[in-house]
């Protein structure tokens, strides 16, 4: 099936934010020059930094520009109320959820539109991390393996989805962390996500500032834990410690 400009602007990018002002011009610069979308919509969850006037100035001067629509919204703090506020206020069949410091590969829309005009409902992208050091290359290839193996899809992985199966789902629990993998847990029981190889570059800037081997235990850590039943809300202390 032949995939038209018009069918790709079908798409509504959500970007939830939180004090991003260092990173949230040049996405939406890059969304805006490269991408064919119908709209973007940022929510922030209560920046106090300049990521609300940044947004709101490059609304006056981009609005609509390529034919997308550009939208703020604001919301309670909270990745998962973010996206869901942002999902509720969409016009487009498909969503896209968008972390603030990933970056799209080019053909983005044509790419999706064709998976899912296929039959299928949801689906991410390949990861790969913006630094050259070569142990992000195995982190790569880890994680993009540990997806395709058990079909959990992380926000990093800028994760599509029909609105409609969205809204039938109820969207992203409302939890603190982990909304991502425990919003594939119910996904995956009806439909496996499909798998675009075309990769997404997302920031290292956790495993650089935190520590490479640091970080990766902690993810394994937390994510064995929630696995055993430990709530979200006392895994995010440790996240952010």
């Amino acid at each position: 099936m032949l995939v038209t400009s018009q069918q790709n602007k079908n798409i509504s990018v959500v970007i939830p934010v939180l004090n991003e002002g260092g990173l949230i011009e040049l996405t939406l610069s890059r969304l805006i020059d490269k991408q064919d979308f119908q709209e973007i919509i940022v929510v922030d969850g209560g920046s106090n930094d300049n990521t609300i006037s940044i947004v709101t100035g490059f609304i006056g001067q981009h609005d609509s520009a390529n034919g997308c629509r550009l939208v703020l919204l604001r919301s309670a703090a909270g990745r998962a109320l973010q996206m869901n506020k942002g999902a509720s206020q969409a016009a487009s069949q498909t969503l896209l959820f968008l972390h603030a410091d990933t970056t799209l590969p080019d053909n983005t829309a044509a790419m999706i539109n064709k998976a899912l005009s296929a039959g299928r409902l949801w689906g991410r992208f390949d990861v790969r991390l913006d630094s050259e050091q070569s142990i992000f290359r195995l982190i790569e290839y880890m994680m993009n393996l540990r997806s395709a193996w058990t079909g959990i899809v992380t926000g990093d992985q800028a994760i599509f989805i029909d609105r409609g199966l969205f809204r039938r789902k109820g969207g992203f629990a409302d939890i603190v962390l982990m909304e991502d993998i425990e919003f594939s847990r119910r996904l995956k029981r009806d439909s496996w996500p499909v798998r675009l190889r075309a990769p997404v570059f997302t920031s290292a800037r956790r495993w650089q500032h935190k520590g490479i081997l640091r970080t990766i235990m902690l993810m394994w850590w937390l994510r064995l834990l929630y696995w055993f039943g430990v709530k979200p809300d006392r895994l995010v202390k440790r996240y952010y410690s």
